[in-house]
């Protein structure tokens, strides 16, 4: 795989280098190329428009046009950035049914865009470079500037210590947050929703976020089925192959109405369709019927418009409506085509625009566009805002990017054709995240699949992706995937960067007596067996009902104690962050943020990737504590928690937890020297003790203070009883 990778670079290098050695004039001007802004900090955005002079059936798909930008680096470094096709949209905040909605308007016609985040300072030279079925042409050379800034870079793998993570400019990163994975107006999180939540994460000191993008029709779903004839959970749509006749093509498909006078067919896009006010647009379609039944078309606040009158014949007609929106109307109102008489009708190429053109609004009543190769506008869209905003507020993102069961099926036998076939939409898939979003260093990693099933032949998929993306995306994103169950050969996989495990405490478990506490250290320990080498992550944790569904426990749970536990046994349990909770809308409704705080103060400046730190072999002699913690050779960070202190514990069983008194601790294998410790309360963030203790016979003795649920300790050595290297 190297030697395949390293003749990648070689042969990239070459026809990079050809490129910027040739002439202007032998570059022409057939691809015209604009850059913005001229001058970026490193690590920060600039953007590039194209202007191809071909349109295209799907922009989306490579093997049809391949557009890229090829960047030569202040150092002589040659990238290939690929570029990307690009709705541009306003947004405001409208009210819509009785609540407040995003709303999301074209801005324009579609545009070709490439991103780019430089990594170096210094002058930079771009050409544009599109390959399509009429040969291969190149832009002129532009330029842009890139300055020094204060940016830390991309995450990686810790280079010191490849358990735990850093930026490509060293600072050490550890992942404090949790999911927020179902983003789009039918949810509780809308965008404006994420966005406040984003920055309440951000003021309470946590900095990662596990963010699905493959939500089918329910969220956000860059690609999915989003449909205005049916929903995933119940898809039942009245999508037919066209009747025979004129039109005929076995190949086609278009929407069937049939029955008695009065059927309505509903026209319902899971994304609400957008309009401006005081604008003309035009509805249009094809309509034909069995030759007895009329149809009309209704859209509130509109005329009904008969688009085929009763025994109109049974050939296929155009139909064309303008209209004119009112003054204060942003949304499409209830659409339904209905039956005039008993009898079949079939619709086909049905559009909604402005009457002087512009983009599509009505895509989602297309019924022969692909499932999978096709990345819908308005979702790519609310991600870069998503993105944008994760940006300014220092959260890191993990995406989860392809829509599982547009996938699994095909995943099953790895030597068949729909294998390979999904391996190739998959990698376009990644192509176009690269492109659109790749340049953002607050993307933390790629997240393939959300728990899909483990025992699917996967090894093979992973691998080709894996290489795909070295060769594509010029950042290095971490990649990662999920199960439905622990899978140890994923943890191992070469290609997948972050381990990654997902559990709930449910009433089984917890019959088992196995609480948050434990939980969270059985994941851990099955991820450090089967992931040694490599950061790991509880990518999802929760309480949770037998059939997984929102547990009572967690809305009992007032005061969080289980959500408080999980996130300082997490922290400090080997893994690279804390456990993320999946109860997004619940942990915001009772405001938890504010747990963050503590744990991202005591946590600020552990050593993580520097430091070597195992686990600690620390013990306390009182009987019901619990002792969690991580130490090197110099240095402990200890958490003491009181088994009482569960929420199986003191919230289910009713048990106070009482004051823990005159407990110590036993530290052996710290370097002889005098240190530094300090006692921290896991609500306030405060120290509430500090003193230096001296460490001379190789194991270090300290009295805990009185503490009823739990406490934290930092342990380490002073420079002034350092020994001299």
């Amino acid at each position: 795989r190297i030697m395949c990778c390293m003749r990648f670079v070689g042969l990239a290098c070459a026809s990079l280098s050809a490129v910027f050695a040739a002439p202007h004039a032998a570059i022409g001007q057939k691809l015209p190329i604009e850059v913005a802004p001229g001058q970026v900090g490193k690590y920060e955005r600039v953007e590039f428009t194209i202007q191809p002079d071909a349109r295209y059936r799907n922009p989306f798909d490579p093997d049809e046009v391949d557009l890229s930008v090829l960047v030569k680096t202040p150092a002589g470094r040659r990238l290939r950035v690929p570029a990307f096709y690009c709705q541009g949209y306003q947004r405001r905040r409208l009210a819509r049914g009785g609540r407040q909605e995003d709303w999301f308007y074209p801005l324009g016609e579609p545009v070709w865009t490439a991103r780019f985040a430089p990594m170096e300072v210094g002058t930079h030279q771009v050409v544009a470079r599109l390959k399509d079925r009429r040969g291969e042409f190149h832009s002129e050379v532009v330029r842009f500037q890139c300055t020094p800034s204060k940016g830390k870079g991309f995450l990686r793998t810790s280079a010191q210590d490849p358990r735990f993570l850093q930026f490509s400019e060293g600072e050490p990163f550890f992942a404090i947050g949790q999911n927020l994975a179902f983003i789009g107006n039918q949810q509780y999180a809308d965008l404006s929703k994420a966005e406040e939540i984003l920055g309440k994460l951000s003021q309470n000191g946590a900095n990662f976020l596990r963010v699905w993008t493959c939500c089918e029709d329910w969220a956000m779903a860059i690609e999915a089925r989003k449909s205005a004839w049916g929903r995933s959970w119940h898809w039942k749509p009245p999508i037919v192959p066209m009747p025979e006749g004129d039109r005929h093509d076995l190949n086609r498909k278009c929407i069937e109405l049939s029955g008695d006078a009065g059927t309505r067919l509903a026209v319902s896009p899971s994304h609400p369709v957008a309009l401006l006010p005081d604008t003309r647009y035009v509805v249009a379609g094809k309509v034909r019927t069995d030759g007895k039944a009329g149809v009309r078309l209704e859209i509130s606040r509109i005329e009904p418009l008969v688009v085929a009158p009763a025994g109109a014949g049974s050939r296929w007609a155009e139909f064309r409506h303008e209209f004119t929106t009112g003054t204060d109307q942003h949304w499409l109102g209830q659409t339904a085509f209905r039956l005039d008489g008993k009898g079949t009708a079939w619709l086909d190429d049905l559009s909604l625009r402005e009457v002087d053109g512009g983009p599509e609004l009505l895509w989602e009543a297309g019924v022969n566009r692909p499932v999978r190769g096709f990345y819908n506008p308005v979702d790519c869209f609310l991600l870069d805002q998503l993105v944008d905003a994760a940006e300014e507020s220092g959260i890191y993102l993990q995406l989860c990017l392809i829509t599982r069961d547009l996938y699994m099926t095909s995943l099953k036998d790895e030597s068949s054709p729909e294998y390979d076939e999904a391996i190739r939409d998959a990698k376009n898939l990644l192509r176009y995240a690269v492109a659109r979003w790749g340049y953002s260093t607050s993307v933390a990693a790629w997240e393939y699949f959300n728990e899909i099933n483990p025992g699917l032949p996967t090894d093979r998929f992973y691998a080709e992706l894996g290489e795909h993306l070295e060769a594509t995306d010029p950042y290095r994103h971490l990649r990662c995937t999920s199960t439905w169950g622990p899978s140890a050969k994923d943890c191992r996989h070469p290609e997948l960067d972050v381990a990654q495990v997902h559990f709930y405490v449910r009433p089984s478990d917890k019959q088992q007596g196995i609480d948050e506490v434990a939980a969270v250290l059985g994941r851990a320990e099955f991820l450090r067996q089967h992931a040694p080498g490599k950061p790991a992550l509880i990518g999802e944790f929760g309480l949770a009902t037998e059939k997984w569904g929102l547990s009572d426990d967690m809305k009992a749970d007032a005061e969080l104690v289980h959500f408080h536990n999980a996130l300082w046994a997490s922290a400090l349990s080997g893994l690279s962050g804390t456990a993320m909770f999946w109860w997004w809308d619940q942990l915001d409704r009772m405001d938890a943020y504010a747990h963050y705080r503590p744990l991202a103060a005591f946590l600020a400046d552990v050593p993580f990737a520097t430091a070597a730190l195992k686990e600690t072999s620390a013990t306390v002699s009182h009987p019901k504590v619990r002792l969690i913690g991580l130490q090197g050779e110099d240095c402990a960070y200890l958490w003491l928690f009181n088994s009482d202190a569960a929420w199986a514990t003191q919230g289910v069983r009713g048990v106070r937890p009482s004051e823990i008194r005159d407990a110590t601790v036993e530290i052996p294998g710290l370097a002889p020297g005098k240190y530094h410790v300090e006692w921290w309360d896991t609500y306030e963030a405060t120290i509430t003790r500090e003193r230096d203790r001296p460490n001379t016979a190789g194991t270090l003795w300290l009295p805990v203070p009185p503490f009823a649920k739990d406490v934290a300790c930092k342990i380490r050595r002073s420079a002034d009883g350092a020994r001299k290297r």
